[in-house]
Formats: structure tokens, C-alpha cells, sequence
């Protein structure tokens, strides 16, 4: 049995997260964490008794396989550290660190020969639409990449938009070219490395994203839409049974499917 807590987990993703762990056969949820909270009665948030929840990270002393973020950019490289630290497998949702961070956590996790993994997107669809720009930025020598997410998302660009200009800049192997640097008012969006990324939040998208590559002629548009956060509990079960058999951090479920 694989024992689970939920960093999160009165979010809406950490909800979607804590519900898939109740209906698999092989996991148990043990417990629940968020600092911000202060009720720490397991049944006021419709928990079974046994589950316990903490505020405190330094509180957090049982046996955990798993650790599940789906917090906040502020506080999910110290979540994702303690589990490290604790030899609990993460599986970190949770979008928001930098590149110095995750490699800081990757190092950290090969001196505990550690599985885990920071994932900017859980759900197929867009981990698939991030493989096929990759084959294609080895064509396409120009792209761009619109992401359009809930008001309420805290970052941008998404992580997910940020893995895509990082793949696709590394299957280029090099920057892309600018056209065109005359913009006073910024219109022409975020910049990875020439590769310029849009970021829409407004109300009614819950996750999309698509990659426009232009070439002579002709563009190509791979594009994804979600528009239920079920979605992504697909992507964190099948990542949870592969990275409990993994020694190292692995960035992206698109390495591992």
C-alpha cells in the first residue's frame, strides 16, 4: 500500500488529488498539509478520522511513500526539499520554481538515490502536444506559444508554457531569431530565448495552450484544451508508480511516458 499526503489539499486540484488516491486500491491517504489553516479536525473537511493534517512541516512525523503538491509557488521548492529530505517520493504539481531550483532539488535528490518528480502539467493531452513541438521545432526554425489559464492563477508564464519554450529550444539548439524589436507597449509577449510566449488569465479556460510554428508558406498549430482538472489525476497516478521505482528527480511527465 502506497501511503499518500496531499500538500494543498483543500484546493481544487488537491481535492481532484485526494480523491484519486481514495479510489485507488493501492494507495491510502495518511495524511494532509497546508500551513494556512488552522482547524486541524480531519472531518471539517470530510476526511476520514484517520487521516491526520498538519500546518507545520516540522510536525510531519509518520511514514509517507508519497508526497502530492498541488500548493503554491511560494512555498513548493521548501515542500518539495522537506519531502526529499524525509525519503518521501515527490510528485510535485505545483508550478513556480526556477531552473536553480530544480536543479538544486535534482542534486539533493541523487545524494538520497530519491524517485520523484516536478511536473508542469499532469494532464496527457498537453504533455503529448509538448512532444510533438519538440519533433517540430527541428523543422520549424520560428514559434510562438499562447497559454490561456483561470483568472485566478498566481504565475505566468505557466509552467507548462515555460517546459515547451525550454524543449523546443533545446531541440533547436540554439536562440530564435527576432525579427522585430520595436514594441513599446510589450505586445509581443514574454521572451525564452526569442521564443516569445503569451499568457491569457481570464475566467472560463481552466488550462490551454497552443504552439504556432511559421515557416515559408505555411504554420503549423498544435494545441490542447482542458476543461476538466479530472484530467490531470490520470497523470499523477501513472507518475506515482513510476517514480516509486526511480533513484532520481526526473522534470516533466514527458520523460517518463
Amino acid at each position: 500500500m502506497i501511503k499518500v499526503i496531499v500538500s494543498g489539499f483543500n484546493g481544487s486540484m488537491g481535492k481532484k488529488a485526494i480523491k484519486m488516491v481514495n479510489n485507488a486500491d493501492d494507495m491510502e491517504l495518511v495524511a494532509c498539509y497546508n500551513p494556512q489553516i488552522n482547524n486541524l479536525n480531519p472531518a471539517s473537511y470530510g476526511l476520514n478520522k484517520n487521516v491526520k493534517i498538519f500546518n507545520k512541516l516540522t510536525e510531519i512525523d509518520m511514514k509517507i511513500d508519497v508526497w502530492i503538491d498541488f500548493s503554491t509557488p511560494s512555498a513548493v521548492f521548501e515542500n518539495t526539499k522537506y519531502a526529499i529530505e524525509h525519503d518521501i517520493h515527490p510528485v510535485i504539481g505545483t508550478s513556480g520554481m526556477s531552473e536553480e531550483q530544480t536543479e538544486q532539488l535534482q542534486k539533493l535528490a541523487d545524494t538520497k538515490s530519491l524517485g520523484g518528480i516536478i511536473a508542469s502539467n499532469f494532464g496527457l493531452s498537453a504533455v503529448l502536444m509538448i512532444k510533438f513541438a519538440q519533433v517540430a521545432a527541428q523543422y520549424f526554425s520560428e514559434s510562438e506559444i499562447i497559454e490561456k489559464h483561470h483568472a485566478d492563477k498566481i504565475d505566468a508564464p505557466s509552467g507548462t508554457a515555460l517546459n515547451t519554450a525550454r524543449l523546443i529550444y533545446q531541440a533547436r539548439g540554439k536562440d530564435q531569431a527576432q525579427p522585430n524589436n520595436e514594441d513599446p507597449m510589450q505586445t509581443r509577449g514574454g521572451d525564452y530565448h526569442g521564443i516569445k510566449i503569451h499568457a491569457l488569465r481570464l475566467p472560463g479556460f481552466v488550462a490551454d495552450e497552443e504552439v504556432i510554428f511559421g515557416g515559408t508558406g505555411e504554420t503549423l498549430t498544435i494545441s490542447q484544451s482542458t476543461t476538466d482538472r479530472e484530467s490531470f489525476m490520470t497523470g499523477v497516478k501513472l507518475a506515482i508508480y513510476k517514480i516509486v521505482k526511480l533513484n532520481y528527480l526526473v522534470i516533466g511527465l514527458e520523460k517518463i511516458i
